[in-house]
């Protein structure tokens, strides 16, 4: 059929598409709505018997009205909540003795055994039979990937002036990238108050209010099979991948040689069996889709929409701001004639999504329009288009805080966002970065593995493709255009003149220096 032959992501839009029309015609059926409070009739009054982890409430207090609406009786309160749709919030008023009569919002629950929830379990389960396969890759695929991707940098000796300067400039444009994604989320909070009617269960996770010694304690693993054994320990076996990588780079003879071929292979096999499951990410949309949109309706998108702008905005600032700085400041380039030079590659990167299928188009851009040294060209932007993800890091930062602030504020056990938890965050995104460019959805994985170590549920990472398609073109265009800028500013510290928009150079326009090998 022509439709299975359509790119991955229209097959996530016709998907996205289908689940929202389930999820309306589901919607129109009977969903019983109720809150977590329990009432009990005492002297023909509603009275709570069982607060259901709702936070103010106590057993005993007098109802007096729901969602603005005098209770009255005990059948009034039965009669003024069957009114109710599921996934919204409704103000309870409550009388305590001793205590002024006050307002607790709750949420609008779905009875489990109404016709609503007896059509949306199919797609439950088939939304958390894909989510189980995933998990059971994250793991192995982080494990082999990083390992993998340290060994293919080689030993850090061999580098030379070239090779450390991109690593660092890398390392540093990915976390200021992270830093420039936290702050939009942290001052526009797209996720508090959001109406996403996700699983509300949440794990306990110990490290809080871990101060920073702490946060790098809990990366070192006692144990790292029982380390390998839980997904929600990925820091202590990304910390491990980065180590055991390096110490075979140190390797002399066929030991070092096997050992590279091995993981080498093994991430072959992990991307092969993640490439097979994620080709059913249509299908688990729909289920998604249809089962969050047939509980609360449209509002769930509408939330989205402000995640989506926040996003933009972070990339935006990157892109504008923090790298045109770095080349001004650093490279002593002028930004905007660096740009004009480097639009087709960017444009290319807008359009195709890809960093890998945009190199040709960057090296020749880079080389011919930048003028920049052949030398560092050659070096730096095979390795970014491997290791540099400066949008897909912000992205992934970004996406995880919003889903922690949605949680933060929803079922009996709210998660706690605390700046131990974001710099955790940071850490992850940031290290884990090392080997995510081959896998396949990057992104959708990282932040999956991220939500696993949070331990949140992690269901709400597919809800966020419904917004990927146009935030995978900015967050791809961002990245090629820091691999541009690498070329340039690491060509310029190594003496490199006539590059596009150089500026200080004596003359104008020559064409640009080569400088030292690699390994010089």
């Amino acid at each position: 059929m022509k439709i299975l032959k359509l790119s991955k992501h229209w097959l996530v839009l016709i998907a996205l598409v289908v689940g929202v029309g389930v999820g309306l015609l589901i919607q129109q059926t009977d969903a019983q709505a109720r809150i977590p409070v329990k009432m009990a009739e005492v002297s023909g009054t509603a009275q709570v018997q069982d607060t259901g982890g709702v936070k103010g409430v106590q057993i005993g207090d007098k109802v007096l009205q729901l969602g603005g609406k005098d209770v009255g009786d005990f059948t009034a309160w039965e009669s003024l909540l069957a009114g109710q749709s599921p996934g919204g919030t409704l103000n309870l008023t409550l009388q305590r003795e001793g205590v002024d009569d006050f307002s607790v919002p709750v949420k609008v629950e779905m009875s489990p055994d109404s016709t609503r929830a007896r059509w949306i379990a199919p797609f439950d389960f088939i939304a958390s039979l894909f989510m189980k396969l995933l998990k059971m890759l994250i793991v192995p695929l982080i494990l082999t990937s990083i390992i993998s991707g340290v060994v293919s940098v080689g030993d850090p000796s061999a580098l030379g002036r070239i090779g450390l300067k991109t690593m660092a400039y890398y390392f540093m444009t990915s976390l200021l990238a992270i830093v420039v994604g936290l702050a939009v989320v942290n001052v526009f909070h797209p996720g508090i108050g959001a109406e996403l009617n996700l699983t509300s269960s949440v794990g306990e996770k110990d490290f809080g209010h871990a101060d920073a010694s702490d946060i790098v304690l809990d990366m070192v693993p006692e144990n790292i099979f029982g380390s390998l054994s839980s997904n929600s320990t990925i820091l202590q076996v990304i910390f491990f991948s980065i180590l055991f990588g390096f110490f075979i780079t140190k390797l002399s003879g066929p030991g070092g040689g096997l050992l590279k071929q091995l993981f080498e292979s093994g991430f072959e096999v992990m991307m092969k069996m993640a490439e097979f499951i994620l080709k059913f990410i249509p299908i688990a949309v729909v289920a998604l889709i249809a089962r969050v949109v047939g509980k609360t309706g449209m509002d769930v998108f509408e939330d989205l929409l402000v995640f989506m702008g926040c996003v933009a905005l972070a990339i935006a600032i990157h892109f504008c701001i923090t790298l045109p700085l770095i080349l001004r400041f650093v490279g002593r380039i002028n930004p905007l004639s660096w740009a004009k030079a480097m639009w087709p590659a960017i444009i290319t990167a807008f359009s195709t999504s890809s960093s890998s299928a945009t190199l040709p188009v960057t090296m020749r851009t880079v080389k011919e329009s930048g003028r920049a040294s052949d030398t560092v060209s050659s070096f730096s932007l095979p390795l970014g288009a491997t290791v540099n993800m400066d949008g897909t890091a912000l992205y992934e930062c970004m996406g995880v805080i919003f889903l922690a602030q949605y949680y933060s504020g929803v079922g009996p056990n709210p998660f706690e966002l605390t700046l131990g938890i974001q710099t955790y965050v940071v850490l992850t995104a940031l290290l884990a970065s090392v080997g995510a460019a081959g896998i396949p959805s990057a992104g959708l994985v990282m932040m999956i593995t991220i939500l696993q170590a949070l331990k949140l549920p992690t269901e709400a990472a597919f809800l966020l493709l419904a917004v990927d398609r146009p935030l995978d073109m900015l967050r791809t265009a961002t990245n090629v255009w820091s691999d541009t800028t690498c070329a340039a500013v690491v060509s310029r510290s190594e003496g490199a003149t006539g590059l596009a928009g150089a500026l200080g150079d004596e003359r104008d326009g020559e064409k640009g220096g080569d400088a030292p090998p690699p390994g010089g």
